[in-house]
């Protein structure tokens, strides 16, 4: 992966006017959003350099937001690929690209629809509340969509005796659970990112760094949720980072986010906790890292790929959506 000091490598073989170098990428990029009216979204976790080109970055609730707002012709996603679904399902009318098609998720992979609404008619009379890590056949079968960010708020504003189906990831359901007083019912995905830190690996590192505080995921287990100072979204772990008066933070999320971090807490220290099998000090989603400069460069050149999503599977995907934004 390409890191802040590292330049991609000058392409063998490349066609006569083709950009070789990490400067020419960047160059044709700008050229191309321009031309093609485009707005690039940029989740934290991807590679330092996309976070840098793209208009936007924020976490999930923010790119929805997003999306559903802006007024450009073309939206291209930089994330996994239920980022780019979701923003297609929002702006219907608009040309959404993903740069890596293939960029996909292993918490929505960890819900197949047909099992998710077998498991729904196995407890009738309950709400449906999904996590936005999730396929569009996902959401249609949901009430109400949510992510890290807004799951506690919107679950607050639901009846006490409201009985809950909390789909897809155990984690975060289980702390909501623990901060809401509910006994929602909990679908058993997880994301394999937020699933493998190793608590062994950050305690040590606690007792090397007595005066870090340690920011966690709610997608990660609960012994890791216990220890933690605070537990948030990516973007409440961003602000918590930013106006702490702590200067070490033990971050326990996927490593993406330390560029936007560091760039938010100048002078402070911010170290990536270990995986339980990692061999170095970090936690890297493969899927967030597949998009590059290169395929974000053919992507605008070739208007693809492009995200589609049945107009029926995306009128029932769409409500679930916007109550989640009414809500938050």
């Amino acid at each position: 992966m390409a890191t802040d000091k590292q330049k991609e490598p000058e392409k063998a073989n490349v066609a006569p006017g083709e950009p070789r170098t990490e400067a020419e990428y960047i160059e044709a990029i700008d050229r191309l959003r321009r031309e093609r009216r485009a707005v690039i979204m940029a989740h934290y976790y991807q590679r330092p350099e996309i976070q840098e080109l793209a208009d936007h970055i924020g976490d999930s609730l923010a790119l929805a937001r997003l999306a559903a707002k802006t007024d450009a012709e073309v939206i291209v996603l930089c994330g996994v690929h239920f980022m780019a679904e979701t923003a297609k399902i929002l702006c219907p009318g608009r040309t959404v690209l993903i740069p890596a098609p293939e960029a996909g998720c292993s918490l929505a992979d960890s819900c197949p629809p047909e099992e998710f609404e077998a498991f729904i008619k196995e407890h009738p009379s309950h709400t449906v509340v999904s996590y936005v890590n999730t396929s569009a056949a996902v959401k249609a079968l949901t009430d109400i969509v949510v992510t890290s960010g807004n799951a506690r708020k919107i679950i607050e504003s639901l009846p006490q005796d409201e009985k809950i189906i909390f789909g897809p990831d155990r984690n975060l359901g289980g702390y909501i659970n623990s901060v809401t007083g509910r006994d929602m019912v909990l679908w058993p995905g997880a994301c394999h990112v937020h699933d493998r830190f190793s608590l062994q690996g950050i305690l040590d590192m606690k007792r090397e760094n007595p005066g870090a505080k340690i920011l966690v995921h709610p997608e990660c287990r609960k012994p890791l949720q216990l220890i933690a100072d605070m537990v948030g979204s990516t973007a409440r772990l961003l602000e918590y980072a930013q106006f702490s008066d702590a200067d070490t933070f033990i971050v326990v999320t996927e490593s993406g986010i330390l560029h936007e971090m560091r760039r938010l807490c100048p002078g402070k220290t911010l170290l990536a906790a270990p995986a339980d099998d990692a061999e170095c000090q970090c936690n890297q989603c493969e899927y967030m890292k597949l998009i590059t400069l290169e395929k974000l460069y053919r992507c605008l050149r070739d208007m693809a790929p492009a995200v589609h999503v049945e107009p029926d599977l995306a009128e029932k995907a769409i409500r679930p959506i916007r109550r989640m934004l009414e809500l938050s």
